[in-house]
């Protein structure tokens, strides 16, 4: 049974996007099968795995409201052992369909059903926001990981959110729990910086991932070559950030990685 991951924080320019690519794509180099669902009306990480979201005509949308089966709407990737759902735009509508629709939050969890056993790991990006397909993917997951910039405002929105993720494991989805929280564009040779990280660790300890992602430029470039950062530099510290994270998550769940 697979295992799934929300990666959410209703915050943008977290490096949300960045990282349930490049987690993604580091597992399945690890060679555990692997599936990202793209839950984002932006459609960064279809397009960051070279899917054109114009062209998409099978996506999460049409599978949450009924219209297709899972199974066709799943796309194979450059990376290997990763699959993809992709988005496009029409899945902000989906919001506005599911309203007046009896048990709402679970349509996520029904779509995906069918194929979760496929799958060692299925990574879920979210939409910045805390709205019904967040709720949808919280409620579908096992775990949560939230990415927190090394920035200003850092932990701006962040208790909104841990919030919200109480609020599902109340109401909707008592299993939830929380993967980490993971530091992202670190740069050591700023104080702003390591003061963001030690307010952090301080705050929320063990929570806290040993991993941080630095700031890095290939990591920036990548997507535009629609490609994971692994596969476009994979000596990069962006890259090797990524895969130290992925084997830092399989060891917490007790897989071992030769």
């Amino acid at each position: 049974m697979g295992k799934i991951i929300a990666i959410a924080n209703q915050k943008g320019g977290v490096g949300k996007t960045t990282t349930s690519i490049n987690l993604a794509s580091s597992l399945g180099i690890l060679e555990h099968k692997t599936l990202l669902v793209d839950a984002d009306p932006q459609a960064n990480s279809s397009s960051g795995l070279g899917i054109e979201p114009r062209d998409v005509s099978k996506s999460i949308y049409e599978v949450m409201i009924g219209s297709i089966g899972v199974e066709e709407a799943v796309v194979h990737t450059c990376a290997p052992h990763l699959d993809i759902i992709p988005a496009h735009i029409n899945l902000v509508a989906a919001e506005l369909e599911m309203r007046d629709i009896e048990n709402r939050e679970f349509m996520m969890k029904k779509a995906i059903a069918p194929i979760k056993d496929n799958y060692e790991y299925i990574i879920i990006d979210c939409a910045p926001s805390l709205g019904l397909i967040t709720v949808n993917a919280l409620t579908v997951a096992d775990t949560v990981l939230i990415p927190v910039q090394c920035e200003y405002f850092a932990l701006e929105g962040l208790g909104k959110l841990l919030n919200t993720i109480k609020i599902v494991q109340s109401n909707l989805n008592h299993e939830l729990g929380i993967e980490g929280i993971l530091l992202t564009m670190y740069d050591n040779r700023l104080r702003l910086s390591n003061q963001v990280l030690d307010d952090v660790r301080t705050h929320f300890k063990e929570l806290v991932f040993n991993t941080v992602i630095y700031r890095n430029v290939r990591l920036s470039e990548a997507p535009s070559y629609q490609k994971p950062v692994i596969l476009y530099d994979a000596a990069s510290k962006g890259a090797l950030s990524y895969l130290n994270l992925t084997k830092e998550i399989l060891a917490k769940n007790e897989i071992e990685i030769e």
